[in-house]
């Protein structure tokens, strides 16, 4: 019997299932069709931190799940609420691709001129961004990386910033002037990343996707939203995260920005892979004790 994966229906989200279903197809035989499914996140106007971020691209992805509509999802990692809802487990996480951001258009970062026009639909990159060049306007965008790219062409922005990973996997990497090294721009909590979520109860499923499984990735993207999670942060807050594991120790760094760039905790540690969650807690925790929050605190106000 044919295997039912929900996906929404964006071009990336549809070639990054599809990518997952192949995958599932190569390593366990099974056939896996591919069941579109329109989200609030998809048919909103509005901006995705006004949205409160996480959640609105996966909620109708698990009311499928539940009413057995489908057996499993694809989710982009960082659309996931970092709280863990009962009901479902993260059955695979797949080899993350690119982590990093990149910049779209016909100048590299550093060239283009004061007062230039940068889109992105990300807190966190505008933070990040305007501490590296404040001489820029940050114009908040949304939409698909068609219409985001679209809007260079049209003279409405001079750049645009997208995720490497996105770009790639829809064939565009061709189009970037710039990546950004985490140095840089630290990339959002498991950005890259890929969630193929089930029911809980669905153990048999649980075992089959496991195949998918990358041991590293699930190291590295569970200390990153550890951070996310103790600093009860969602994708509206200027936060960055990203871990490594070379297979003996999971480096860690992570980072809160004021809105307007000028204020930052940046701090790094490193531990046990098999302790990823304690390790992110405990990052968090520091970070919090320096002021952290109080950056935060600003963002919601």
């Amino acid at each position: 019997m044919n295997l039912r994966l929900g996906t929404r229906r964006s071009t990336l989200a549809t070639t990054q299932s599809q990518m997952v279903a192949d995958a599932c197809t190569e390593r366990t035989g099974r056939t896996v069709e591919l069941v579109g499914v329109t989200t609030f996140g998809d048919v909103t106007k509005a901006h995705l931190a006004q949205l409160g971020g996480t959640g609105v691209f996966v909620s109708a992805l698990r009311d499928k799940l539940v009413e057995g509509e489908i057996d499993f999802a694809v989710h982009s990692l960082k659309d996931l609420p970092t709280k863990q809802d009962p009901r479902f487990t993260l059955a695979a996480l797949p080899e993350r691709h690119d982590h990093r951001d990149a910049l779209v258009g016909p100048h590299k970062f550093a060239d283009l001129p004061p007062g230039a026009r940068v889109g992105t639909g990300s807190p966190r990159r505008v933070a990040m961004l305007s501490a590296l060049r404040p001489d820029l306007e940050y114009v908040p965008i949304r939409g698909n990386a068609d219409t985001r790219i679209g809007k260079i062409a049209a003279g409405e922005l001079d750049a645009v910033v997208l995720a490497t990973a996105g770009l790639t996997r829809l064939g565009r990497s061709g189009e970037i002037a710039q990546i950004f090294e985490v140095e840089e721009l630290l990339p959002a909590p498991g950005q890259g990343a890929l969630a193929v979520e089930c029911l809980a109860g669905r153990t048999d499923l649980v075992e089959l996707l496991g195949v998918l499984d990358d041991p590293r990735t699930r190291s590295a993207v569970t200390a990153e939203r550890a951070v996310l999670s103790a600093l009860e942060a969602g994708c509206a807050a200027p936060v960055g995260a990203f871990a490594a594991d070379d297979g003996h120790t999971l480096n860690l760094t992570a980072v809160v920005v004021s809105v307007d760039g000028r204020e930052a905790v940046r701090k790094s540690a490193a531990g046990s892979p098999s302790e990823a969650a304690q390790l992110g807690r405990l990052l968090a925790a520091e970070m919090i004790a320096e002021g952290a929050d109080r950056l935060m605190g600003e963002q919601s106000h």
